[in-house]
């Protein structure tokens, strides 16, 4: 089975099973941005979750959660940003757009305010690293000891198909928990098919230390690893920045391709890109297109799939919130 697809069906159990918001393919470092792809985020929902979903659909921008821009009186965007002047009008820009500030002009300067205060909506963060066939390991062991030294996630999960052994076992930290993913490979190609998927869950996760500085690798040589130590402080705002990315993106950022051959097939309540040709679930934005020996053409203005519409409707996240209609409405009466 494909990463991919193992990532997509594992997602699809989980939302099924847990509260809370799900994300794929996030950064899961500090120190050196990107160097680290965290492939499965579970956010748990906190004590003012619903007050975060009735502000924006959207993840708000990092600047403007650390900008001095509060609930009261409005201010001159300039003021209110320690940060490098584009950065901050991008933030703005995007803080406006998406609901968080409302905009005013006095005297031709531009001035801000939140509609709301920043509520404390998250709770415990899990990252999962998926690896279907632990025979191929890669770069598994150096990602899974960074997730434990560096501590930015609550707990770190490893999902596989593979059988565990005990050697497996020892070669990654102690504090990762380990899942084996069973399939039903009997169920029916397309069409609803429930519960496909059981978690056998072979070692509990560790609590990790995200209050605590944190190590981070970041060069491998002979005898020795350069590090950098990540105070607690960073790590926070790293953490309320992964849970923002989780909360505005999700894990339905695959596509449907303009193809007949592929179709929906529903894993616990959430559809999924089928391909009837490579009888399998696919990954239109690599595998697919007019090169394939399968593709057949389809008008690409069919609506095959709303993901937004089916995340809205099985997750806490809200699509359109009350602070979203009421910017929408006061827009239209320029219309």
């Amino acid at each position: 089975m494909s990463e991919f697809a193992f990532e997509l069906e594992l997602c699809a159990a989980l939302e099924a099973r847990r509260e809370g918001i799900l994300a794929r393919q996030l950064g899961g470092s500090v120190a050196s941005p990107g160097s680290r792809i965290l492939d499965v985020v579970s956010v748990e929902p906190g004590p003012e979750f619903d007050r975060r979903t009735a502000i924006t659909a959207d993840s708000i921008p990092d600047a403007a959660l650390e900008a001095d821009v509060g609930t009261g009186r409005a201010r001159y965007w300039k003021d209110c940003f320690d940060c490098h002047p584009e950065r901050a009008r991008r933030a703005v820009e995007r803080a406006v757009e998406i609901g968080f500030f409302e905009s005013e002009r006095r005297n031709g300067r531009e001035y801000v305010r939140q509609v709301a205060r920043y509520p404390d909506w998250y709770g415990k963060l899990v990252g999962i690293e998926n690896k279907p066939d632990l025979g191929r390991p890669g770069d598994l062991e150096a990602q899974l000891r960074l997730d434990a030294s560096l501590a930015l996630v609550d707990e770190a999960v490893l999902a596989t198909e593979s059988y565990v052994t005990r050697a497996h076992l020892n070669r990654i930290p102690e504090e990762v928990g380990v899942w084996r993913i069973h399939r039903d490979e009997t169920a029916a190609p397309t069409g609803p098919v429930d519960n496909t998927i059981e978690i056998e869950i072979i070692r509990d996760p560790a609590p990790l230390p995200t209050a605590a500085a944190g190590i981070e690798p970041l060069e491998y040589h002979p005898g020795r690893t350069d590090v950098a130590v990540v105070s607690p402080e960073r790590k926070a705002r790293a953490r309320r920045r992964l849970a923002e990315r989780a909360y505005g993106k999700g894990w339905r950022t695959y596509e449907f391709p303009a193809c007949a051959a592929c179709g929906p097939l529903e894993r616990d309540d959430a559809t999924l890109p089928h391909c009837r040709w490579a009888g399998r679930v696919v990954d239109a934005s690599s595998e697919c297109g007019t090169a394939c020996p399968g593709y057949e053409p389809v008008q690409e203005t069919e609506i095959r799939v709303d993901l937004e519409a089916e995340r809205d409707e099985r997750t806490p996240w809200v699509a359109d919130p009350a602070g979203k209609r009421r910017r929408q409405s006061g827009l239209d009466r320029f219309s």
